[in-house]
């Protein structure tokens, strides 16, 4: 899941730098009485500057004085946030289906070694844990009014083929050594209201090409036909439910759903899976929102023949017709312009938004019979859709999918498009991203000691269980930097002092508001 757009919502460095200084030099015991007064008033009236600029912004620091926080390292828990998080997800990076990179899809052999390691985890961190009937390791704290409702906070297990170790894993590493360091302070078992870690089982889709398998069950939007949709080796999500000691019936199914009275909030932390983070020179930003999607599966059928034999003028070959449709699809994307026209009826959506959020890609392919001396009979691929815009999407998934009839009734080539999997865009809640961001900007000041930057607001191209959850809760959700913004990769990387700092952010979170 690929990339992000960021809002221009940052302060410069020149005005926070100075506030530094001010800083240092009103606290030095050297200065005399009147520059400490001087000082004193020209910091006051920074931090005032300060509220006005982001008060302009839904995600200022909504309260947050600035102070001398101690950064002593004692009280940033190292040992914990960093040096054993580091080590958990090196650990969960090695748990593969593959001999030579990491595969770990949904309801497979290493999901299940994947699930035990990340319940032992949550134990270590003082919570009670269960498996639910689709494979979600849950882990939870009642605290001192177990009938409240509850901040979930959430990540996947899952992983795409040779995917990198960060991808979901960050999300539920974080989370629980934050919640080991409640337990340790002995003040765990004192949060005002529940708090459960979930590690969802797929979120990925990669397995049965429906994404968010885990989280949409819970949230109550996949339905109980989803039992029935099959992987290429014809195995059902229920057979795979059953051989994975599952019930796998459509009751299990259904009782999955959560009661949205029950759930307060729900917060996700995510590697960025961008380059924006890293240009900024931001460990940490605060997600805005998160981009639509749809996902196709396109299946051309034509005339099955030998290679040698049938004149290209009397050939029906899907093949052919898939590089046509895939040039289309790529024409469409990159200029939207070309193929939507506004009448009137398009009044949600602009050319410029369209342009800057879409991306089309087709990750898959496949052909029948496959041999290098046949004419295929049948050719399927996907397509995967992303804007912002859902209206636009919409309009571009309607008009492209006109023209791949025509091209196809051209060809005299057979053409069904069937939609796998589709999640509108979700938009953050602005009181749990003003916290989120407070959080953030509270753990970059502990772990350096100087008053950083305004934290960045990004838009997420990619999707994440936040959108799944957004139907039953309010949602917010943290990027963490990561290495030239690669994703979905073995050079997948995020710096320990970034795991650190993306842990201490959640812990300052929970320290703050529960």
């Amino acid at each position: 899941m690929e990339c992000s757009l960021i809002k221009p919502n940052i302060i410069t460095r020149r005005r926070n730098s100075l506030s530094v200084n001010i800083f240092k030099a009103s606290s030095s015991s050297s200065s005399s009485f009147n520059l400490k007064i001087l000082s004193f008033f020209l910091f006051f009236f920074l931090i005032f500057i300060n509220k006005l600029v982001s008060s302009s912004s839904s995600y200022s620091i909504t309260g947050a004085e600035i102070e001398d926080i101690d950064v002593n390292t004692n009280s940033l828990f190292p040992q914990i946030l960093k040096e054993e998080a580091v080590s958990r997800l090196t650990e969960l990076g090695k748990v593969s289906d593959a001999d030579h990179f990491l595969e770990r899809t949904f309801l497979s052999p290493a999901s299940g070694r994947a699930r035990s390691v990340i319940r032992s985890w949550m134990e270590d961190a003082g919570l009670r844990t269960w498996v639910d009937q689709i494979g979600n390791v849950h882990g939870r704290v009642e605290g001192i009014n177990a009938t409240a409702k509850a901040l979930i906070i959430g990540s996947h297990l899952d992983t795409v083929i040779d995917a990198g170790m960060f991808d979901g894993s960050l999300g539920i590493v974080c989370a629980v050594s934050a919640l080991k360091v409640l337990k340790i302070n002995g003040k765990l078992e004192n949060v005002t209201r529940p708090i459960e870690v979930i590690a969802f089982s797929d979120e990925e889709g990669v397995r049965f090409q429906t994404a968010f398998l885990g989280s949409a069950a819970l949230a109550g939007t996949l339905p109980a036909s989803a039992l029935q949709i099959s992987d290429k080796s014809d195995v059902t999500v229920q057979d795979a439910l059953k051989e994975n000691s599952f019930e796998g019936t459509e009751e299990s199914f259904l009782q999955l759903k959560y009661d949205q009275r029950s759930v307060w909030g729900y917060i996700e932390v995510h590697i960025e899976q961008g380059p924006v983070l890293e240009s900024l020179g931001f460990p940490l930003g605060v997600v805005k929102g998160i981009a639509g999607q749809t996902r196709l599966k396109v299946t051309l059928s034509g005339a099955q023949g030998h290679a040698g034999t049938v004149p290209m003028a009397m050939r029906k070959d899907p093949m052919t017709a898939a590089a046509e449709l895939i040039l289309l699809l790529e024409s469409f994307c990159k200029h939207p312009e070309n193929f939507i026209f506004y009448d009137g009826q398009c009044k949600g959506f602009s050319v410029e938004s369209l342009s800057q959020s879409l991306v089309c890609t087709v990750g898959e392919i496949y052909s029948w019979p496959g041999a290098s001396n046949v004419i295929p009979g049948q050719v399927t691929f996907t397509i995967d859709i992303r804007a912002m815009d859902d209206m636009a999407r919409e309009a571009i998934i309607f008009e492209l999918s006109k023209q791949m009839y025509q091209a196809c009734d051209r060809r005299s080539v057979s053409c069904v498009i069937e939609r796998k999997h589709n999640a509108e865009a979700v938009m953050c809640d602005d009181e749990l991203s003003s916290q989120l961001k407070s959080a953030s900007y509270s753990a970059m000041m502990r772990m350096t000691g100087e008053i950083p930057d305004e934290v960045p607001v990004l838009m997420s191209g990619a999707g994440h269980d936040a959108m799944a959850m957004s139907h039953i809760s309010k949602v917010g959700m943290l990027f963490v930097r990561c290495r030239g913004g690669i994703s979905h990769s073995p050079e997948e990387h995020v710096s320990d002092d970034d795991v650190w700092a993306a842990g201490l952010a959640i812990l300052s979170f929970l320290e703050t508001n529960l």
